[in-house]
């Protein structure tokens, strides 16, 4: 999930929704060991530890922390709450010239 569409998210959403994707997420990953979304420098594990080892639902929480947790998370969030599909606009046509290359005489 994009940063945008996490923070849109991340305004709107209870602590209870979240610890339902919590919940989601810890039953349905299967490799702890891909590399983070939102940190490339270390694993979905880790990323599990900081965002959502001790999350307390009584809590409030930074809108940056939750939007971390979503960008991270977020394709367990139920689906009401995911954002529509993205359509991307096919590519249209482009325009090529031969290079030209220098001649030893040039």
């Amino acid at each position: 999930m994009n940063r945008s569409d996490a923070r849109k998210i991340a305004e709107t959403i209870t602590n209870q929704q979240l610890a339902i994707m919590f919940q989601n997420a810890k039953n349905n990953i299967r490799d702890w060991n891909v590399r983070s979304s939102v940190n490339k420098g270390i694993s979905k594990g880790l990323a599990w530890n900081i965002l959502a080892h001790d999350f307390d639902a009584t809590k409030d929480h930074h809108i940056l922390a939750k939007t971390n947790m979503i960008r991270e998370f977020g394709e367990f969030l139920p689906q009401e709450l995911l954002p529509p599909p993205r359509r991307h606009r096919p590519l249209g046509d482009f325009v090529h010239h031969e290079p030209k290359f220098k001649t030893e005489n040039q």
